[in-house]
């Protein structure tokens, strides 16, 4: 099963190359994405690699063969070649999907890992996540992370983020905080004094430093879902 960003890329390949007869460059498709960066297509490539749906061609510019699709993007004329031995194995210490208890959150659009955006408050759609991440009482929700101020933190651009809704947090706790009241950005939480010190976990971005009365708190991390 691919994700989102997977399938989206899959396609705009596919499209590409049956309109061009190359394949895009990594810049075409870090822009299709809404990508910061070329590692972020450089995963999703290697991720398609591995479950056999492209294959890279050595020592050639730009060569990408497309093995096979996914069954709700099969084309009219498109005729699959699997490659022997494509099946990965799951990880060490999987457990079959019926078996993990899931409930469904609401992602409440995007996050800023970087500048800070507007406040989130509509509901863009639900995804489903382990019970297991949820941390106790409470309530929780999802939002979807754009930008890479957080990536030393192993939090990267178009990951999912889970944040269970408090108002208070400690010093250390990655939170999604609010911005004299109309910006949104997650950050590392530190009071000093009475100051609130946003730190970023990356070194190209600067430590903001507000006023207590101008940061609220809406939440807390408490669990992160890959996107490859």
């Amino acid at each position: 099963m691919l994700t989102r960003k997977q399938l989206e890329l899959l396609d705009f390949i596919q499209r590409r190359v049956a309109r061009d007869g190359v394949p895009p460059s990594f810049d075409e498709m870090k822009e299709a994405l809404d990508l910061r960066s070329k590692s972020g297509i450089h995963r999703l490539i290697t991720a398609l690699e591995e479950r056999g749906f492209i294959r890279r061609l050595a020592h050639r510019a730009r060569a990408i063969e497309i093995v096979k699709l996914p069954e709700a993007m099969e084309k009219p004329g498109f005729t699959p070649r699997v490659i022997d031995g494509d099946r990965a194995l799951p990880p060490r210490g999987a457990m079959p999907v019926a078996e993990v208890h899931a409930l469904e959150l609401p992602v409440m659009g995007r996050i800023a890992a970087g500048v800070p955006i507007e406040a989130i408050s509509e509901v863009s759609h639900h995804i489903a996540v382990p019970g297991s991440m949820l941390a106790g009482r409470g309530q929780h929700y999802a939002l979807e992370v754009k930008g890479d101020s957080m990536i030393e933190a192993g939090i990267n651009d178009g990951d999912i983020v889970v944040i269970r809704e408090q108002t208070t947090a400690d010093n250390g706790d990655i939170v999604v905080a609010l911005v004299e009241g109309h910006e949104a950005t997650l950050k590392r939480f530190r009071r000093r004094g009475g100051m609130i010190a946003l730190e970023a976990a990356n070194p190209a971005y600067e430590t903001r430093v507000l006023p207590e009365d101008q940061v609220k708190v809406q939440g807390r991390l408490v669990g992160l879902i890959r996107s490859y």
